[in-house]
């Protein structure tokens, strides 16, 4: 069983052109034997009509050549309807049955034709194929037709008579025509299906052309050639091809999600891993150093899993618990205190006591971390976090305005776009992966929010400011 199931698919064509031109020549094929089996059918009809035709017109035209003499002898003249009832045995014979005789042409002498008996009056008769004897002696048939006529003097009416006339034809003139018609047909028949399936062949190829483009340039994108497929295609092949490229946009901004998380994660890591090292050269007491370890695995053990169920998921909650800010902005604070210590920078706040974070903490985490992280950097000697709300709306939550400053040496006007550009650093001379800051975006656009980049006019130096607006 699963031999012949192997066979099968061994045997089956394995491309599109070859399944439909297959079929095709099958169809064509069938076409052409049943055309070719109609013509033939109707040729034999056509032909078989056409003899009976032509004895017909025959015996009238003895009918109307055939006299009679006063005694009743047959009188007919020396020309013919055909040569061929003047030469004997030719295939045509013609024959009158009188009352007390008969009358046969000079090509019934010699052969053996089938008795013929009297008609009567305008009665016609076709008939046949007859059997004959030939004058070599072999086997015949013949088509034979009659009429029956009245002969009759003028001003006599006692002394008239009925006759017959026949015309008989060898029964295998029909088959020859058959047989030469035939050869004729299938020979053209088999030019004409030579010339369909070349025909088909190419238009099959033609109409078959898109798909191999849309092949080509799939094998490009699986290359490396081509980002994705092109949408110069027949209206039956789109949504292929755009199911193709947003399939091919899917893997790509899965792809790029997951480097962008694995990213994020390393540099949530940073925070905590470099509060450690400083602690550990500082030469902290072991009961110190046994809480701050403690503190910072909690705080990395809540950065993976914050990350990994970023990773899950493309967005935050819609309907979030209200967090509130302050705790969260003096839990990084003190760690990033602990890593510049040696700078000596101060971390000031200005938090409206009714400023409320409404998403995941997390993302507060993340924007507080990457912001004030980014200013402990630059800083000389002083940070400042401003929180309010922000823009209100009517049954809405109200919206949350967030700003970092420094008064370090800022970023200038033409720097700003890229700086926030994921891998691209303020300073290649500075420490740093270059992706806080891209971090930061992400998180406030997946708020519906903005981050707004300038000189601060207090401390002199950058300033961030995100804007979140009025949620549900």
């Amino acid at each position: 069983m699963a031999g012949e199931t192997r066979r099968q698919l061994h045997w089956r064509p394995r491309s599109l052109q070859a399944r439909q031109l297959l079929a095709a020549s099958l169809g064509l094929l069938a076409f052409l034997a049943l055309a070719g089996y109609a013509l033939d059918r109707a040729f034999i009809d056509v032909a078989s009509e056409g003899q009976r035709e032509r004895l017909r017109n025959y015996v009238y035209a003895y009918a109307g050549d055939i006299d009679f003499l006063r005694g009743g002898e047959i009188y007919t003249s020396e020309s013919s309807p055909d040569d061929r009832f003047l030469r004997p045995g030719s295939g045509l014979y013609a024959e009158v049955v009188l009352p007390n005789g008969y009358w046969s042409s000079p090509s019934a002498s010699g052969p053996q034709l089938p008795d013929a008996g009297m008609l009567a009056a305008r009665e016609e008769k076709f008939e046949g194929p007859l059997s004959m004897l030939r004058s070599d002696g072999t086997r015949g048939e013949v088509y034979r037709y009659g009429l029956g006529l009245l002969w009759s003097p003028e001003g006599r009416s006692d002394e008239e008579f009925a006759y017959t006339i026949y015309v008989m034809e060898d029964a295998g003139i029909v088959p020859r025509q058959v047989r030469v018609f035939r050869a004729a047909l299938w020979v053209n028949l088999g030019i004409a299906g030579l010339i369909l399936l070349l025909l088909q062949g190419l238009i099959l190829r033609w109409s078959l052309w898109p798909l191999r483009r849309v092949e080509s340039e799939l094998v490009r994108v699986q290359r490396g050639q081509a980002e994705r497929m092109g949408m110069q295609h027949p209206r039956e092949l789109l949504p292929l091809t755009e199911s193709i490229n947003a399939l091919i946009d899917s893997e790509r901004e899965h792809l790029n999600r997951q480097r962008n998380t694995m990213s994020d994660l390393a540099h949530s890591l940073k925070t905590p891993l470099a509060v450690l090292r400083s602690r550990l050269d500082a030469g902290t007491g072991e009961a110190e150093l046994r809480e701050e370890v403690e503190t910072q695995l909690q705080r990395m053990t809540d950065l993976v899993t914050y990350q990994l169920a970023r990773a899950a998921s493309s967005g935050h909650q819609l309907f979030a618990a209200a967090i509130e800010i302050e705790p969260h902005a003096e839990q990084i604070v003190r760690g990033l205190e602990k890593i510049y210590a040696a700078k000596g920078t101060i971390c000031e706040f200005e938090i409206d006591s009714a400023a409320r974070f409404h998403g995941e903490p997390g993302d507060l985490q993340e924007l507080l971390g990457n912001l004030l992280e980014n200013a402990f950097k630059w800083a000389k000697s002083r940070v400042l976090l401003t929180v309010t709300e922000g823009e209100r709306a009517p049954n809405r939550r109200p919206g949350l305005v967030l700003v970092v400053e420094d008064d370090g040496p800022g970023i200038p006007e033409g720097r700003i776009a890229d700086v926030l550009q994921r891998g691209v650093r303020g300073d290649e001379r500075v420490q740093g992966h270059g992706i806080g800051l891209s971090i930061v975006q992400d998180i406030v656009h997946s708020y519906r929010g903005e981050l707004q980049v300038g000189r601060s006019t207090e401390l002199g130096g950058a300033r961030f400011e995100v804007q979140l607006p009025p949620g549900f």
